[in-house]
């Protein structure tokens, strides 16, 4: 019996079983609720195939004589048409089982909602009222993982670190196409696309390395595009963060730029300086000097738009035989930080004053 076993066995030895066995609570909990439908749903199929191969050989052409049906058991109704006791097994179960697999499913898309702050570290242990979660933003590039962590001014490419047992708020965005933030041992996946800043609450609960990679293919350099997740201790944390800013190198607007450019498999790199408010210009699609963020279009539109409202982003521009209104309003004005309401215009359009041009627009 044991040599069966370990024979039907092998061909999963080379297995890499790391979603059904994660180190993350959340990816642990995810784990579960799949262990957890797959038995429910093994109740119905289970019986069917049983069943189904049950009828096949019992009510076999051979024994379809009423004389040979009833010595082999097997009772021979030619007009038999219903039971309601058959009727309440066939339909009774499987609605039993859909009634549990949906209230699981309302459950956990409430409590494994990536967006959901935690509550727990893992299953025995509840979230210590005076952590704070690590903040770690995250850009999918062609084909590399930008991870920029605001609170110690650093960043990584195609490195992830993470301190044990401290929850952890990721913010993802993508540079270019929707992509898919993976890493098994930690969560579930999540997009990440953009224009938008999507988010994942997780913790990982052990020490070790594992792998993360896009999970929605990307283009050329999509089955390259992965990276190392190291899970420490507090102190190696620390210390990691410590030789990351002695690195040397600084993430300003110029070399986000540069490192924007596709490119497949590059090596692990850190910077030991972040520009301030770099992720928010790429959410914003705005690194570019010069170029209107997104979030100040939205905020001309929200004001009236061209209209009085948006006086403060517009400006009066020559066009063809007269003027027109014309947005001036960029996401990169003379602060060099480009931070801020973007009220200038960098163009030699002439601004309007908004105390003498009421009802002019």
């Amino acid at each position: 019996m044991r040599r069966c076993a370990a024979a039907l066995a092998l061909p999963l030895a080379g297995c890499n079983t790391i979603v059904m066995n994660p180190a993350g609570d959340i990816a642990r909990q995810q784990a579960d609720l799949i262990i957890t439908s797959t038995v429910l749903m093994l109740l119905i199929i289970v019986p069917v195939i049983v069943l189904t191969l049950l009828f096949a050989w019992r009510y076999r052409v051979r024994q379809a004589t009423a004389g040979a049906a009833e010595a082999a058991g097997a009772r021979y109704e030619p007009d038999w048409d219903h039971s309601t006791r058959l009727e309440l097994l066939i339909w009774g179960a499987p609605l039993a089982i859909i009634i549990a697999l949906g209230t699981i499913t309302w459950i956990s898309t409430h409590q494994l909602d990536p967006y959901r702050p935690l509550s727990r570290l893992d299953e025995q242990r509840a979230l210590p009222a005076n952590v704070k979660p690590l903040q770690v933003q995250v850009v999918a590039l062609d084909w590399k993982w930008l991870f920029v962590y605001p609170e110690q001014g650093i960043a990584t490419v195609n490195e992830l670190v993470l301190p044990v047992d401290r929850p952890v708020h990721f913010t993802l965005t993508a540079s270019t196409v929707m992509n898919s933030f993976y890493v098994p041992a930690l969560a579930g996946q999540i997009y990440a696309m953009p224009g938008m800043a999507s988010q994942l609450n997780a913790v990982i609960n052990k020490p070790g390395t594992w792998e993360g990679f896009s999970a929605n293919y990307s283009g050329d350099g999509f089955s390259g595009m992965r990276f190392a997740f190291h899970g420490m201790a507090q102190a190696d944390f620390a210390q990691w963060v410590e030789n990351a800013r002695g690195a040397g190198g600084k993430l300003d607007r110029a070399a986000y730029l540069a490192l924007e450019k596709p490119s497949q498999r590059d090596a692990v790199r850190r910077y030991a300086q972040v520009a301030p408010y770099l992720f928010d210009a790429v959410v914003n699609r705005c690194v570019e000097a010069g170029r209107m963020c997104m979030a100040d279009m939205m905020a001309i539109d929200a004001r009236g738009g061209a209209g009085k409202g948006g006086l403060a982003g517009v400006t009066r521009a020559a066009w063809r035989n007269g003027q027109q209104t014309v947005v001036a309003g960029l996401c990169t004005p003379a602060d060099p930080e480009g931070r801020g309401t973007a009220l200038s215009a960098r163009n030699s359009a002439t601004p309007i004053d908004p105390t003498t041009a009421a009802g002019k627009l």
